[in-house]
């Protein structure tokens, strides 16, 4: 497990008819602040802002098809590339990152392909290195794409 350092900038909030409403800086609207939102923005300005992630190469809540399912995908981002380099699962805080957390973010990355694989819940973060059919736990964030 990792510690994340967050950065000081916080994501914009705003009450939005009676709603409470966070900014997405990926998506560029306002959307719903929900207990898994708020992990999802808290982390994106990890990447961007702690990271120095280009946002140009982070997509959020894309679909994707897992047989007949139709399924979204919390963050994926991009290598220079254009590959996806890294898949990351965000769950509210209150969920323990379980076995089930794990092999939901596996049967995404069938469809994406992606080298790192994450589960987070804003204070824990599981970190793995997908070779081959192996996965290898990461003590620390990849820096660079």
């Amino acid at each position: 497990m990792i510690k994340i350092i967050y950065p000081d900038k916080k994501p914009s909030i705003k009450t939005e008819d009676g709603k409470e409403t966070v900014f997405c800086i990926i998506r560029k609207r306002w959307v719903l602040l929900t207990p898994e939102e708020w992990v999802r923005q808290n982390f994106l300005l990890y990447l961007t802002e702690t990271l120095s992630y280009p946002a140009s190469l982070i997509a959020v809540e894309k679909q994707l098809m897992l047989g007949d399912v139709k399924k979204r995908f919390d963050i994926v981002v991009y290598g220079k590339d254009m590959k996806p380099f890294m898949i990351v699962e965000c769950k509210e805080m209150n969920v323990p990152l379980t076995e089930s957390v794990l092999q939901q973010v596996l049967r995404y990355n069938i469809n994406i392909q992606a080298e790192y694989l994450i589960i987070t819940n804003g204070s824990d973060c599981f970190i793995f290195y997908k070779n081959g059919p192996v996965l290898e736990p990461v003590e620390k964030m990849p820096q660079s794409i």
